[in-house]
Parts: C-alpha cells; structure tokens; sequence
C-alpha cells in the first residue's frame, strides 16, 4: 500500500478497431493540467490497429498492450478495473477509446477526494450523440443528472441508486490506490450489466461530482461489446433484466426502514418519481406505489416483474458475486 508514486494516476484504456477515436481519447490525457499519468492501452483487435496511433503519438506515457487471447469487449473493459498496480499509482481510472475527459478530469477528482475524504468520486459526463460521424455533438445535460445530485453518499446510500437507475457509469469513475471497493467484476455477463454491479460492489463512502468532465460516446449500434456472449438478443436481455431485478431486491433487502420508506421522495436522487416507481414496481418490491402512478399502471408494472422473473435466468455466476460482495461489507462494517 505504501509502495505507490504519489499523485501518479494510471489511465486504463481498452480499444477495439476505433484508430481515430483512439487517437482521440489519448490526445485528451496529454492535454490534461496534471501531467503525472500513464495510459495501458489494451488493444483486443487480432490485426493490431491500435498499435500504430500509439506509436505515432510517440508520448512515452501511453503504453501498448495487445491482447492475446483476444477478450471481447466486455472482458476486455473489465479487467481494466483490476486491484493490480503495476505502475505503483496512486489513483486509477477507465476511458475507453470511443469516450475522452476534458483538461481538468484527474486536477479536480483529486482536489475532491482530498476535500472529502474518499477514495472514490463518480464523475458527471456529457452525451456524445452520433459519435464517429459528421453529426456528432455534445449534450447540454449529463449521465448522471437524472440520478444523482452533488454530494457525498455513504455506501448504502449509493447502493439505493440502483432502485433509481444504474449507478455507476464506467469513464466516471476516479478511485485511489486506498480504496477497498473490488471494482472488476470477473465473471462472464454483459458491459451494461457489469456498471449495475460496480454500484453494487461500492462499500465505503463515495462522492457524486456533478459538474460534467468527462464525455460519453453514445453509440450502442456501433460496439461488438457482447460478441463473445453465446445467447442471442432476447436471451441476453431478459437474462440481464432478471438479474437486475434479483439485484435490486437484493439492495431493497438490506435497506433500512427509513431508507425504505423515503425511497420514492429521497431528494437526493434526482430521478423522476415515476422511473423510481416503474424500477420498484418491475422489482416485485412490496413497495405502496398508489399516489405514485395509476393503479392500472402500476398492475402492468407488477405483471411485467413477473414475466421477467419467470423467463429470465439468474446464473450460479450472478448467485457467487452477490455472495462474495455481501461478504465483503460485512467484513468492512466490523473492520
């Protein structure tokens, strides 16, 4: 723990055959105020299409990995949440190769977590609509403003989130070398589903920056993120609804009384009273929704829940994650 470089911050950076947006990402470090960093840059293309912008910037901080066997996306963004520090750095953080940070990124989240006391801050981003074409443009609003409002969340608190969206959003997070929350998730699911369960193996304080330093690449259509997962769409979709409704009622199980019952009115999370209520209802959570939406609605809700439940799956994988995570809190709660 002591052997690290103070205020060295170690860049994770996974790319797949997007040279220029590639190109892109990394020129957005080199122009960062704090210039103590390195970038990895996990190249899972066979043809090594990365491999020339790399050599072309010629910034001695930006290093190159190809990987071999090839992960596909979702491994390959994963395993740059890794605990392991082979730079010896103090803080730590993820811009895929299709997202980018703006100059004062690592100057302010470091600013934070010293001002706050944590190790970690998630980090507002704008929307890159259309990314990679001649339409592309920023949003005016973040990822995180119908979520979350600025401050600093205990544990707990954040995990609540999940009843209100997803969370954690991966090129928001900014952690140090001090923090104990296990960040890769390490077992095969899906990149969407691994942010969900990032929110739920945060165990320790952790702050929420609003103002906006980071963008995010819209672009579903354009990834291969799930090409390595055999099940087709359907399979995937409801598998992943399934396992975060288990997900939430998981969160909605250790939840306090006080924090049950001002969930749907909790001005902290900025997300509208209906979304609360939609998630809770699709939960099967015993949770009054009446004054919230209409009964009809509500019913649907409830109906949909179970669809969900009987035809999505929940994995032994899912089952062994939640368990080492639950038993990781308790071990921190007697710490």
């Amino acid at each position: 723990m002591s052997d690290f470089q103070p205020g060295l911050v170690h860049i994770r950076t996974p790319t797949y055959k997007r040279p220029d947006a590639l190109r892109r990402a990394l020129y957005s470090m080199i122009d960062q105020s704090w210039p103590h960093w390195i970038c990895d840059v996990y190249d899972d293309d066979p043809d090594q299409a990365a491999r020339s912008v790399v050599t072309a910037i010629g910034d001695a901080r930006i290093r190159y990995t190809a990987n071999k066997p090839q992960l596909f996306a979702s491994k390959n963004i994963d395993q740059c949440f890794s605990a392991e520090n082979p730079h010896g750095a103090e803080y730590f953080c993820v811009v895929e190769d299709d997202n980018f940070v703006l100059p004062e990124f690592f100057t302010a989240n470091m600013k934070l977590m010293a001002e706050e006391k944590v190790e970690i801050v998630l980090r507002n981003q704008v929307f890159e609509y259309a990314s990679g074409t001649a339409e592309a443009r920023l949003s005016t609003v973040g990822v995180l403003d119908e979520l979350f409002t600025e401050g600093r969340y205990a544990a707990g608190d954040f995990r609540m989130s999940l009843l209100a969206g997803i969370g954690v959003s991966n090129g928001g997070l900014f952690w140090s070398v001090r923090a104990r929350s296990p960040l890769e998730i390490q077992y095969p699911c899906t990149a969407t589903l691994q942010e969900y369960l990032r929110t739920y193996s945060v165990v320790e304080p952790i702050y929420v920056a609003m103002h906006p330093l980071a963008v995010w690449a819209e672009n579903a259509e354009q990834t291969t993120r799930n090409a390595e997962l055999k099940a087709g769409y359907l399979r995937r979709e409801l598998d992943l609804k399934r396992a975060v409704q288990a997900l939430r009622r998981r969160v909605w199980e250790e939840a306090s009384p006080e924090q049950r019952a001002s969930f749907l009115t909790d001005q902290r999370f900025a997300t509208p009273l209906g979304t609360r209520a939609m998630h809770v209802g699709k939960a099967l959570i015993d949770q009054k929704l009446s004054g919230h939406v209409p009964v009809r609605e509500a019913w649907k809700l409830r109906l949909r829940g179970w669809m969900i439940r009987l035809l999505g799956r929940v994995t032994p994988d899912f089952k062994r994650f939640v368990a080492s995570r639950d038993g990781l809190r308790q071990t921190t709660s007697r710490a």
